[in-house]
């Protein structure tokens, strides 16, 4: 069973410690990670018993030679054609996952599109607006955020598209 807090945890992950910088409201959810469960994503949902729809992954991909996060469902997938017109690019494919782990300084289902080493264009799909708030990563597995897809634009500069598919 997920537990909630709303205040800082010691020590925080450099996502949490962002938010608290911010001063934007968010709640952050922990649940014990199971290493043999086959999506992250979907574990953190049913984990938090929050629906699949208002959970959402943190993705890297590369577009045209760039680093690109992609803030997509986890009950969908990437399109990645959708990702490169989002960012004015020809192409996109999925960053190498070891790339990704050093440039936003997490790990491979731990990774936040909040408090990344290196800040990344980010796209956030659009269909996160159809909740008051959603869930990502809070920086490392079992560990996740809960704020408002305004304050997550805001934070990480996003773009807002459609770059989401039913998977």
């Amino acid at each position: 069973m997920a537990k909630k807090s709303k205040k800082q945890q010691p020590g925080g992950t450099p996502a949490t410690v962002a938010l608290t910088a911010a001063g934007v409201e968010f709640t952050v959810h922990s649940y014990d990670h199971d290493p043999s469960h086959p999506s992250y994503g979907e574990e953190a949902a049913e984990a938090m018993g929050v629906s699949p729809d208002r959970v959402f992954k943190t993705l890297v991909a590369d577009v045209d030679g760039t680093l690109t996060v992609a803030v997509v469902p986890v009950a969908g997938q990437l399109d990645l054609k959708a990702l490169a017109a989002a960012v004015g690019g020809k192409r996109a494919t999925m960053a190498d996952p070891t790339l990704a782990e050093r440039t936003t300084g997490y790990v491979r289902g731990g990774i936040s599109p909040l408090g990344q080493r290196k800040k990344l264009p980010t796209v956030l799909d659009a269909s996160a607006s159809a909740h008051s708030t959603i869930c990502v990563s809070a920086g490392r597995r079992g560990l996740e955020v809960e704020l408002s897809p305004e304050d997550l634009q805001k934070l990480t500069g996003a773009v807002v598209a459609p770059v989401g598919r039913p998977a």
